[in-house]
């Protein structure tokens, strides 16, 4: 069942277009990795169906429903999270907090999904009196998942997880996030480690100069010739 689609969306900053007629869907269940240069519109795609833009042209449906143009805080409501690259904890706060604000729109007792995020995420049950500021990048990366889990969402974006960590954090990330995904979270990661990225995924998007290049599922890019060649390094 495809329960996230983006059909031809165009959208970009002023009056600058860096997204051109892309489309992606999402089945339950996937992980669904986007690959491809710097500039591509990857980024930008993730802020258009999250609504920190709003499209030109094109349509985001979440569940047969339109959310085409809605608000972040409105699309979280319908079961969305986004984990931008930066700026994504805060660091003045514990990581308890951190958490707990990530469960900001909810009036039930939220201290169930609490532990099973302490359960996804060990080290921040260990340390959740620490505060986020004192945190390493792989463990700060950490703090962000779980607070975007904290709303139990549907279909979880991540930009680019592991951008800046030392390759054993990276791992440790990637491996999260496919605990994550068995849980039953739908996801969509932009990631530039593009091996790893679909490894992961049940189905990749190539994306190059704001216009989708290719699709097809993890595996089958992997062996790819020219996606190996552009994107794998050999």
């Amino acid at each position: 069942m495809i329960i996230l689609e983006a059909t031809v969306i165009t959208a970009g900053y002023s009056k600058l277009d860096i997204l051109k007629e892309v489309g992606i869907r999402v089945r339950d269940g996937e992980i669904v990795s986007i690959i491809g240069p710097n500039g591509a519109g990857k980024s930008t795609l993730l802020k258009t169906i999250f609504g920190l833009l709003k499209p030109r042209h094109g349509r985001v449906m979440l569940q047969n429903r339109d959310i085409t143009g809605w608000s972040p805080d409105k699309i979280v409501k319908e079961g969305i999270s986004y984990v931008p690259q930066v700026d994504n904890i805060f660091t003045s706060l514990t990581i308890e907090e951190n958490l707990e604000m990530g469960a900001f729109i909810r009036r039930d007792d939220f201290s169930g999904r609490l532990a099973e995020i302490y359960d996804l995420f060990p080290m921040l049950a260990e340390r959740k009196k620490q505060k986020a500021g004192q945190l390493s990048g792989g463990q700060r990366q950490m703090v962000a998942m779980g607070r975007a889990l904290m709303l139990d969402p549907q279909v979880l974006l991540l930009d680019e997880p592991s951008a800046g960590l030392a390759p054993n954090l990276a791992a440790m990330i990637f491996d999260k996030i496919k605990a994550i995904n068995k849980t039953g979270v739908s996801m969509i990661i932009v990631e530039q480690n593009a091996r790893e990225a679909l490894k992961m995924a049940h189905h990749g998007y190539v994306l190059a100069m704001g216009k989708n290049v290719l699709d097809d599922s993890g595996k089958a890019l992997l062996t790819n010739k020219e996606v190996g060649k552009l994107y794998l390094g050999g």
